[in-house]
């Protein structure tokens, strides 16, 4: 304090501050065009869900400043980015306060808000408090309990009210944060370093193809169905659905249906016509106008991660092509495509240089590099409670000690922010695989409002927890001097079971660390058929439509030769005049291809599906087990594929007859074969060379 007091005014410090909070500003914005329409998405979604962004962005500068400001050196050149404390202190609780009421009130409100399916704003409110009011009810629940504890143990006062709010929110997101963590601190550098290998990523895509390829099916026959009930619905005219007949226009709008067209034999189904309800009412309406958009954005979401996937295969396999010629061209590119990809400045055999050797090895040392972050993060999180002058990342980032104050400098404010972005990275890549949050997924250019909402309380929901664990590795005499220790941390230590909570629950991050290196969650999955708690894209199943590679190769294959069946064509076999439906929304298309062309459900495929009722043999081991695991399989593939010795199958025949009393040596073969009972070695017949099937004896 007396340093920071007599120190002047940190003039470049502020200047600093601002063009990285301007620069931050501008990478959410890049992140919101990049999956959000801008110009269609209403001012009042676009607001909150930037601010649930750039708050916990904020973070990620506010955290070493705040550490350099209350551990500052003594030696102004290799003092870093400091603030006077009265400033960092606003600057907490404005960032705090403000991502505290996006994560638990406004965010989930707008949510269901934007996924109701009603027109009016007062009915999409209301519609938003009930369906809260549940989770309300739990946080209210679990406040009680915490408020009991509370005033049992300290005193009834706000202060105290206060420091049960806090606490609460940071047990929750430090629960979520550690799981999704240690999950990811496994998977990115796994995936960087599988990457390197060309051959090996192709592969991979062709065992998730038969996965994405029914995954795009399945939504595009849900929209379908939907599109059904709205043309059925709009056949209605008079009763009920005179009353709603603007809103079925509306849906009739979305679902790209003529107002006016003759029934259809496609569309004209028993299913359908039982679908919609004899009598129509406002909450049948929403429902159907809530199915159709998640339909819409689900057949948007799997249409264009098929497309990205044959593209990548495509581009995959052009660069195995090339190794002989070492001239590297990919073609024409779509219009779709990234500014980079559109752009052509280098030569065939220097992007021949660059996509085989290049860009492969920097993967692979990028993934060691992250590998060996992880694992400094692991041991960390286990020895900062016992021995906190072991964490790793401590002595990463505290240069300086003079006697027993600490010191950080520039360096260590940027060390500091690199490990807090990995850490949140880690946490946030693992969101997308896990398989629990109800079909969200960032679809580029068209994701949900709801999804979009969702991520983004998830983001601002997270940040906290993890800026705070980080900040704990640095040992008590350093952490407990900064003001987001004196904001948030000494409410988290205001009881004993919080600051146990604090210092061992971290430990729990060696679970999903453990689970994710050696496959747990592929055995977890075989286990319980049907429950993926993570979807791996590592695995390596068998059966159609869940991983076989050579499956996946075909259906690439056919992709790729234009020999995929569209559903626009299975309209032609009808007599509807009835638009095509639009196979993916046009901000996704960024195949090479065709952008409209996706694949239909073909009765050759399916055909195929139901008559493999047992798995098919493969040799290739599942990647995500361990080297005992595979050895496992290597030994027993090996063992099965012996034959046995015919000596050793004559064992149990005894002694065999001579020929002249009737014996044959492919006498068992014929006589278990056989449907008659004559033919037993009793008939005495066969002693003068009859007995067989003809009932004649031979002269």
């Amino acid at each position: 304090m007396p340093e920071i007091a007599s120190s002047p005014t940190p003039v470049g410090s502020f200047v600093f501050s601002s063009f990285a909070l301007l620069l931050v500003s501008l990478a959410v914005l890049l992140i919101l065009r990049h999956y959000l329409p801008l110009r269609t998405t209403p001012a009042f979604y676009i607001v909150p869900i930037f601010f649930a962004l750039w708050l916990p962005s904020i973070l990620v500068l506010l955290v070493p400043i705040d550490l350099a400001s209350s551990a500052i050196t003594d030696d102004v050149a290799s003092r870093g980015i400091w603030l006077p404390q009265r400033v960092v202190l606003v600057l907490w609780r404005i960032t705090y306060w403000l991502t505290f009421c996006l994560t638990w009130f406004i965010l989930p409100i707008l949510a269901e808000y934007s996924d109701t399916g009603y027109r009016e704003p007062y009915d999409k409110f209301m519609y938003s408090l009930r369906a809260n009011a549940q989770f309300y009810a739990m946080i209210l629940g679990a406040g009680i309990i915490g408020l009991v504890y509370i005033f049992a143990s300290y005193e009834f006062s706000f202060e105290a009210l206060k420091a049960l709010i806090m606490a609460l929110s940071y047990c929750w997101g430090l629960i979520l944060a550690i799981y999704l963590m240690g999950h990811g601190l496994v998977a990115i550098p796994r995936h960087l370093l599988r990457s390197g290998s060309i051959s090996g990523r192709l592969r991979r895509l062709q065992i998730q193809a038969p996965r994405v390829y029914e995954k795009m099916e399945d939504s595009l026959t849900g929209v379908e169905e939907v599109e059904q009930q709205v043309s059925e619905l709009g056949r209605r005219k008079t009763g009920s659905a005179a009353a709603f007949q603007d809103w079925i226009e509306e849906l009739q709008e979305i679902a790209n249906i003529p107002e006016l067209q003759p029934r259809s034999g496609l569309l004209d189904s028993p299913a359908s016509a039982q679908a919609v309800p004899h009598v129509i009412t406002e909450k049948y309406l929403a429902d159907l106008t809530r199915k159709l958009i998640r339909a819409r954005h689900s057949r948007s979401q799997y249409v264009g991660e098929w497309n990205r996937l044959v593209q990548e295969a495509a581009n995959l396999q052009t660069i195995l092509d090339s190794v002989a010629s070492q001239k590297l061209d990919f073609g024409n590119v779509s219009p779709h495509a990234e500014f980079w990809d559109r752009v052509k400045i280098l030569t065939p055999y220097s992007r021949f240089v660059l996509y085989y050797y290049i860009l492969p090895y920097t993967r692979m040392a990028l993934g060691g590099l992250l590998a060996l972050a992880s694992a400094c993060i692991v041991w960390s999180e286990i020895v900062k409670f016992p021995f906190p002058k072991l964490s790793i990342i401590r002595v990463s980032v505290v240069h300086h000690w003079v006697g027993d104050k600490a010191q950080v400098g520039f360096a260590g404010q940027v060390i500091s922010a690199f490990w807090i972005c990995y850490m949140c990275a880690a946490a946030l890549s693992s969101m997308t695989g896990i398989k629990v949050w109800r079909g969200r997924a960032l679809v580029r250019r068209n994701t949900g409002h709801e999804a979009a909402f969702w991520f983004a309380g998830q983001v601002a929901k997270l940040s906290v927890p993890l800026s705070y664990n980080f900040l704990t590795f640095l040992s008590a005499e350093v952490y407990q001097k900064t003001i987001f220790y004196n904001f948030l941390g000494q409410y988290v230590d205001v009881t004993p079971l919080g600051k146990w909570f604090d210092n061992l629950f971290p430990i729990a991050l060696v679970v999903p660390v453990l689970a994710a290196t050696f496959g747990l969650y592929g055995k977890v999955k075989r286990i319980f058929t049907g429950v993926d708690i993570i979807e791996d894209e590592e695995d390596n199943p068998t059966g159609y439509g869940t991983g076989n590679w050579r499956e996946g190769r075909d259906l690439i294959a056919r992709e790729l030769g234009g020999s995929t069946q569209r559903r626009s064509g299975a309209a032609a076999n009808g007599a509807s005049s009835r638009a095509a439906p639009i196979l993916s929304i046009p901000a996704i298309q960024d195949s090479a291809a065709t952008p409209s062309r996706s694949p239909l459900r073909s009765p050759v495929s399916n055909n195929r599906r139901l008559g493999q009722t047992q798995p098919r043999f493969t040799d290739e081991p599942p990647e995500d087990d361990n080297i005992f695991t595979i050895l496992g399989h290597r030994m027993k593939n090996t063992v099965d594929s012996f034959e046995t010795p015919q000596w050793f199958s004559d064992l149990g025949q005894g002694i065999k007859k001579p020929k002249w009393m009737g014996g044959n040596d492919a006498e068992p073969a014929n006589a278990g074969s056989g449907s008659n009972n004559n033919d037993s070695g009793t008939d005495i017949r066969r002693w003068f060379g009859g007995g067989g099937g003809d009932s004649h004896i031979r002269i």
